[in-house]
């Protein structure tokens, strides 16, 4: 929990035309949140300037990070103020330990990043799966996209 920074420039554009200036439509990064098929109960998305907070449950530690990438990589946010919960996990299951973000720069490549994160660029298949169904394509990653790297 707490504020995540993010590029406000990179990312989905989810602006609405406000008064005269563009300002980040919370009912769009709503709709971009569900469309990606994450489950949030209770979801509560807000925006004041370009800090938006997401609140809600999820069922797990993976979803509450993707939810947060969803929002982050909006245009026009530079920050999320995430006060997400995760369920508490099932006996049978043990709890997701949480994920680092990075955000990519120009001449990454996710191989690249895999290498850096886990000393093996034949892991970036790893990075690709921990960030769909954001990433579409592991050869599509942009500069000022933050990307979820999880342990190993």
């Amino acid at each position: 929990m707490g504020l995540i920074d993010f590029v406000k420039s990179a990312g989905e554009n989810l602006l609405q035309r406000v008064s005269g200036g563009p300002e980040v439509n919370a009912d769009g990064i709503v709709q971009a949140i569900q469309s990606h098929g994450l489950q949030v109960q209770n979801l509560q998305v807000g925006v004041q300037e370009d800090v938006a907070t997401v609140a809600g449950t999820t069922e797990t530690q993976t979803d509450k990070e993707k939810v947060v990438l969803v929002v982050g990589n909006t245009q026009g946010v530079a920050r999320v103020n995430d006060e997400l919960q995760v369920e508490p996990p099932k006996p049978e299951t043990p709890p997701q330990p949480p994920s680092t973000y990075y955000e990519v720069v120009s001449g990454d490549s996710l191989s690249k990043i895999a290498k850096a994160h886990y000393g093996d660029a034949m892991k970036y298949p790893v990075i690709f799966e921990a960030n769909k169904p954001m990433l579409t394509d592991p050869d599509k990653i942009y500069p000022g996209q933050v990307l979820r790297i999880p342990p190993l």
